[in-house]
């Protein structure tokens, strides 16, 4: 329901969680459990749940609340890639965060240990500090890129240590890549937003480095994540193939001036789709390892 043409709560919160990214964090705990040795459990099941949808609610609506300023200058929130939060919802988001985040915090605590523990305080504050002061690491650059990665890997970790894997060699350099490829990833996608940015006053990866050397820069890590993933073994060194849509994709940017820097989100949009795609093939090169490869 709406009043004067402008979305009601439940819309604002359920776009502030961008559902088309909630398989991004639930998938790599999903996967990092099973593949650690966890089976279709109680743990499962609320770890899978909570990345899914809590988390998502935490990480974007705070980040919502907080970029609100430069959301309004800026000319591709409002679909899947974000809302603008009205503000007469930000108390409301903050709380639902509270609310839907505490109950399920507390039951992996209680079914996890200390260092599933340790791990999932580690995630939960990248979630807070990279949009919420006094920390506010999306403002800090290079920071912001290793935060956000964090929020994405940080799942995934948190699956091998609750599940009791052994950080085994191939756990490693697959966690490393995922990271690099994280890291990346969040650096070309600030590049679309370097005038909101800057208008905004808000400091970035690709408003310090420029949008041009931003872009490069992102295809060097999506390399290095190619490449890490040869040190796996067969057949896990596989996934290092799948760096490279990524890093094709975005390569038609990388002479792109910082004016014109918003015509970057079709490689933006290119990526969400790449995300489903590599997504699938990443499924089937794990079932092929649970198989024996």
């Amino acid at each position: 329901m709406t009043v004067a043409g402008r979305p009601g709560a439940l819309a604002q919160l359920l776009g502030s969680s961008r559902p088309l990214s909630w398989i991004n964090t639930a998938y790599p705990f999903g996967a990092a459990y099973l593949l650690a040795g966890g089976g279709v459990d109680v743990a499962f099941v609320v770890g899978a749940l909570y990345f899914l949808i809590p988390y998502n609610l935490a990480m974007y609506g705070i980040n919502d609340v907080f970029d609100y300023e430069s959301d309004l200058r800026n000319p591709r929130k409002g679909g899947v890639e974000g809302v603008v939060l009205d503000r007469r919802w930000h108390r409301l988001t903050i709380g639902a965060a509270l609310v839907t985040n505490v109950p399920f915090l507390i039951a992996l605590l209680l079914m996890g240990t200390l260092a599933s523990a340790a791990v999932l305080a580690v995630s939960v504050f990248a979630v807070v500090a990279y949009s919420a002061p006094p920390m506010r690491s999306k403002e800090r650059p290079v920071l912001d890129s290793m935060t956000s990665s964090t929020h994405f890997v940080s799942p995934a970790v948190f699956g091998l240590v609750l599940a009791g894997g052994d950080p085994t060699r191939t756990a490693l350099i697959a966690l490393a890549a995922f990271f690099v490829w994280g890291v990346a990833s969040q650096a070309f996608g600030a590049v679309q937003d370097v005038t909101a940015d800057r208008q905004a006053g808000i400091a970035s990866i690709a408003t310090w480095l420029g949008a041009a050397r931003t872009v490069r820069l992102a295809m060097a890590l999506y390399a290095v994540s190619g490449l890490l993933l040869l040190g796996a073994g067969w057949p896990a060194m596989l996934a290092g193939l799948l760096a490279l849509p990524y890093l094709a994709s975005i390569a038609p940017f990388r002479s792109l001036p910082d004016e014109q820097c918003e015509t970057a989100n079709a490689g933006w949009r290119r990526f969400l789709g790449l995300n489903l795609v590599t997504g699938f093939l990443l499924t089937q090169l794990l079932i092929w390892i649970g198989w024996g490869g």
